[in-house]
């Protein structure tokens, strides 16, 4: 059976009974998929003592895989009964999804609450371990988990070079001291090993594994993202300013940013009290994006709501879009690049709009600031951004060079993009700071 539905990489995970064991593989090379697989067997079991917990990153993760533990039962004609979402934990209000066997032994399937696991005793997955904004605390209170004879298995994608999957990586690559069973699934082996002939077998496709394999390449934003996401190659963090631990940490999967005719529209602008809304615009006409970024701030806590990515736009259809936000009463300060072309732009929006608009120019010593506060805001985790495969390159891309003199410029690219994406944030978090009362910029 295992040889008709999955590879041989997968099925040496599948077989694979170290206490400790580590994936790091491509995405979408199905290793939650036979993960779950196993699971199902080991908590199925007429002997099986023990259940087994899998955390995911978000709740709709953890439904995934739950319903891939189901199909697999199904498959196997194994009798069981999906018990739905459940309280999970009351102390940390914590859900599960719920797959209980008729040897009474269970599968949840959970989001990746660590304090959650605290307590509990069985096989643990850390799904997308990388991905989660805490590794180091999520593998202290799991790893107990498996002390009466569990196994804890780590599956993921390398997310940086300075995380905590990669020092493991590197450690059980050099002596292993903690004796990892590694596995390690680039996209290459996968195709070499079937996943090609697989994926068109369920998609009616005929591609052939040359071909996959230089549509995925070509599917890229930029060789960081295809080195790390579909070669196991951890991405250089002594080259990017915002490394990928920050911009993970503050990544909310379930946040969704809307249009701008959504947004005029929201019944959250009517809402009381009303929201604080700010604003970014990183002008351009030709060769970069002209980008507009606004947020909400709540608290110390600033969330993404919407980004508008205009190119080769004339000044009079940016401000059409630009305007119906600057008017909005909620929108409390706007802060808006001045530099170059930009100058005309923000004169204008200043004069409609008056003291809520500040032109800004980007001086080398302004840049530096807004760099500066931009990072000191994501390592403080005071952003809520979307998961944004271009947003993510654009931050990656800002890089801080120090002249022989000792004088700092950041410069930067991503294929589409001159980190205008980036410069907007950090021109709408230099907004977010803005004291209304006082009128003076609080850094």
């Amino acid at each position: 059976m295992l040889s008709k539905y999955f590879y041989k990489s997968q099925r040496d995970w599948i077989n694979d009974d170290s206490p400790l064991k580590i994936c790091v593989k491509s995405r979408q090379t199905g290793f939650s998929y036979c993960n779950s697989y196993r699971l199902v067997l080991l908590v199925s079991a007429q002997n099986a003592r023990l259940d087994a917990f899998i955390s995911s990153r978000d709740q709709f993760q953890a439904k995934l895989q739950l319903d891939d533990c189901r199909n697999w039962a199904g498959l196997m004609k194994i009798g069981c009964d999906d018990r739905g979402e459940i309280l999970f934990d009351r102390n940390t209000d914590s859900s599960a999804f719920v797959l209980e066997f008729a040897n009474g032994r269970r599968i949840y399937s959970l989001s990746s609450n660590p304090n959650a696991l605290a307590g509990k005793r069985g096989h643990v997955t850390l799904d997308e371990f990388a991905l989660h904004p805490d590794q180091r605390l999520l593998y202290r209170v799991a790893k107990p988990v498996t002390t009466w004879g569990g196994q804890l298995s780590i599956i993921s994608t390398h997310r940086g070079a300075s995380t905590l999957l990669c020092q493991l990586v590197r450690d059980a690559k050099n002596g292993n001291p903690m004796g990892w069973s590694l596995h390690e699934v680039p996209i290459q082996k996968a195709i070499a090993e079937g996943i090609v002939e697989r994926i068109n077998k369920k998609t009616g496709r005929n591609e052939s594994r040359d071909a996959f394999l230089s549509r995925l390449r070509s599917e890229c934003i930029d060789e960081e993202q295809w080195l790390q996401e579909y070669c196991c190659v951890p991405a250089d963090e002594q080259a990017a300013f915002i490394s990928h631990e920050m911009i993970t940490a503050c990544e909310d999967p379930n946040l969704r940013l809307q249009t701008l005719q959504e947004f005029l529209q929201a019944p959250s602008l009517h809402t009381r009290p009303a929201p604080s809304f700010y604003l970014g615009l990183d002008v351009a006409r030709h060769h970069h994006l002209c980008v507009i970024d606004l947020g909400e701030k709540t608290g110390n806590l600033a969330c993404d709501r919407l980004r508008l990515e205009l190119h080769g736009q004339t000044f009079t259809q940016i401000e059409s879009q630009l305007y119906p936000l600057l008017q909005l009463p909620q929108l409390k300060y706007a802060c808006i690049d001045e530099t170059g072309m930009g100058i005309q732009l923000a004169e204008r929006a200043r004069e409609h709009f008056g003291s809520k608009v500040e032109p800004v120019n980007f001086t080398a010593p302004k840049k530096e600031e807004l760099a500066f506060a931009l990072r000191r805001d994501f390592e403080d985790r005071a952003l809520r951004i979307p998961c944004d495969p271009q947003l993510r390159s654009d931050l990656r891309g800002l890089k801080k060079e120090v002249s022989p003199a000792g004088r700092i410029r950041f410069i930067g690219d991503s294929d589409d993009s001159h980190c205008d994406r980036t410069w907007a944030k950090a021109l709408r978090q230099y907004a977010a700071r803005h004291r209304h009362s006082a009128g003076a910029m609080v850094i």
